[in-house]
């Protein structure tokens, strides 16, 4: 895409990755964008992103390549692109673009992505970085998402030990959120980079950061668990991570604190037990060899057991409400709408007004 103009179809907030380039097979950008609703509607396009897409003004684009043109760190990734991060790509759901700033070639390597509490114990936060640290000096990039207690503790121990990071946000790149973490976000972009497929003047929403999770989760070869209560969001990550078969591994902690208990359920259901680095090279003996590569089969610890695909039984062509489908699954509303949102991210159903809709594929 040439420097200095973007298209307007990349405002459009949730394209998928394989979605595009289809439609692109038969239409060029201009034939696409100007399709009448309805057949938007049955390329898969939601009411929301033709609302977006009608609403749109040239200032906002004019203000996305003002950002770009800013430094020679800002950068925009489409999924075309040869340096799109390979393991990302091969994901169910993988964005269209990226917006990055930092060091770009760093999404195409070797990456392990730490998750846990946002109000982690004083021993979590040490276990974090110090993980951080020591996976960071063996070469592999640690990937998070930059949030409070351990994303944070994650990217400062990679930074101590020397390596690089990567912080996925849920916001557009021109804002920095949580607003204490300002001067990490600088240390990142100058020794890692940040990563978002929002757009640059995109405000924080509480519903951009479980999204961003199948990111974080889906450039990395795998996903460390070091504190998770039960209901944890971190559970989200995990769930992603087992989902697209790559390794999963998670801290164990003590059985009288509550905020060990996704991790110690994540255990009991397959992931690996994990106490020291040398857990996680034991399933990686790659990482004891000179250089790091991606040859790697991802899909060989697949751990089905933790993404219930029956959930899609009781969601039809027609919009079923959250309690609806709570009721015919005999489950907590709070359960099923963590199911639907892997359910969602996985392109398998989409939210619309009313409810939730089966994704039929062609």
């Amino acid at each position: 895409m040439p420097s200095g103009k973007i298209h307007k179809l990349l405002a459009v907030p949730g394209l998928n990755g394989p979605d595009v380039c289809r439609w692109l097979a038969h239409y060029d950008l201009d034939e696409l964008v100007a399709l009448p609703q309805p057949v938007l509607l049955e390329l898969g396009w939601t009411p929301g992103q033709i609302d977006v897409l009608a609403s749109l003004t040239q200032e906002k684009l004019t203000l996305a390549e003002q950002w770009l043109s800013q430094s020679d760190t800002h950068h925009l990734l489409l999924y075309s692109d040869p340096d799109y991060p390979e393991l990302l790509r091969q994901t169910k759901n993988p964005p269209y673009l990226l917006f990055v700033r930092g060091d770009k070639s760093l999404l195409d390597q070797a990456q392990i992505a730490i998750v846990g509490s946002r109000h982690p114990t004083s021993t979590a936060k040490q276990i974090a970085r110090q993980f951080a640290a020591e996976l960071a000096t063996l070469g592999l990039i640690v990937t998070s998402g930059m949030a409070q207690g351990i994303d944070g503790c994650s990217h400062q121990g990679a930074l101590a030990g020397g390596g690089k990071t990567l912080a996925v946000l849920g916001n557009g790149l021109q804002h920095i959120y949580p607003k204490q973490h300002q001067a990490l976000a600088e240390q990142i972009a100058a020794q890692g980079a940040l990563v978002s497929e929002y757009w640059p003047d995109t405000p924080p929403k509480g519903e951009h950061f479980p999204r961003r999770n199948r990111i974080v989760v889906g450039m990395s070869l795998g996903t460390l668990v070091v504190e998770a209560a039960e209901k944890s969001g971190s559970l989200i990550s995990a769930r992603l991570a087992a989902d697209e078969g790559r390794e999963l591994f998670a801290v164990p902690g003590s059985i009288y604190n509550p905020q060990a208990a996704g991790c110690h359920q994540l255990i009991q259901q397959g992931a690996k037990l994990t106490t020291c680095v040398k857990d996680i090279l034991e399933e990686w003996s790659f990482l004891q060899k000179p250089g790091l590569t991606l040859q790697k089969d991802s899909k060989k610890n697949a751990q089905t057991g933790l993404f219930d695909s029956a959930m899609l039984a009781n969601v039809g062509d027609e919009a079923t409400a959250i309690d609806t489908i709570a009721e015919r699954c005999g489950l907590p509303v709070a359960q099923v709408s963590i199911e639907l949102l892997q359910l969602e991210l996985a392109g398998e159903v989409a939210a619309v007004p009313g409810g939730y809709i089966r994704v039929r594929r062609a």
